[in-house]
């Protein structure tokens, strides 16, 4: 009996002795070391930082919770990147316009009743109201609104149509050369026609004189005493009785 007993206990033992050994032989490879997901968490992380310190992780993920502003229209984002020149534009003051006066509506043309005792394509001009008349038919004359000779260049007579010229060249007297220039305004000795030249678009000559009934490029000036001795008429106007009136017509300056 005692020895069946010794058997059974010497291999119990052995059994002890060789489980762990096989316990470390299940194994063809050792699994990896796995780190606890703890490990990384922020108060792990947080571990050896300054007070008051925001880790990496913390910014982005406070930057992902901020809500995200929706982006403004390029008009608006051009209008913010250039604050300045906006300000700027909206002080600027605003661009003068010259603005030319008005002709007097008196001054245009229209017909009206006639009871002198000149004939019928006679032109009368009167120096005082600054009104020139082509007499017509039946006790009717067309009345244009005309500049005269400004105080000491006024004049009165009585001429005739000598020549007509469309678009006439300007050639300033010498006594106007001289006279202008101790203004200290410089005129040319000559002028090709066009819209810039004083005698406008037409001009009637009147007798042998330096005279003239012609247009003008200052059309605001008509209905006053503005010119050298010449009769000037709006373009349009005078563009109107160019075509009325012929070579040899009388002319009566009053």
């Amino acid at each position: 009996m005692n020895r069946p007993l010794i058997l059974l206990a010497s291999v119990a033992m052995l059994a002890e002795l060789v489980s762990p050994a096989m316990a470390y032989d299940r194994y063809a490879e050792r699994p990896p070391v796995v780190v606890s997901p703890d490990l990384s968490a922020p108060w792990v992380l947080q571990l050896g930082r300054k007070p008051g310190e925001v880790m990496p992780s913390q910014q982005r993920q406070q930057r992902a919770q901020q809500p995200v502003k929706p982006a403004a229209p390029r008009s608006v984002q051009r209008r913010q990147a250039q604050p300045d020149r906006v300000q700027t534009a909206a002080l600027r003051a605003p661009e003068k316009r010259t603005v030319k006066p008005q002709i007097n509506p008196i001054y245009l043309p229209q017909t009206v009743a006639y009871e002198g005792g000149e004939k019928p394509g006679t032109i009368i001009i009167d120096t005082n109201e600054n009104f020139l008349y082509h007499v017509q038919e039946d006790g009717q004359a067309r009345r244009y609104g005309v500049g005269t000779g400004k105080p000491g260049f006024e004049w009165s007579g009585t001429h005739k149509v000598t020549s007509k010229r469309e678009w006439p060249d300007w050639r300033p007297p010498a006594e106007m050369i001289a006279r202008e220039r101790a203004k200290g305004r410089v005129l040319p000795a000559m002028m090709t026609g066009g819209p810039d030249n004083p005698l406008g678009a037409r001009a009637l000559y009147l007798g042998s004189t330096l005279y003239r009934i012609h247009g003008t490029n200052q059309p605001w000036t008509i209905g006053g005493a503005v010119s050298s001795g010449c009769i000037r008429m709006r373009n349009e106007d005078v563009m109107e009785l160019y075509e009325k009136v012929s070579v040899g017509t009388k002319v009566v300056v009053r």
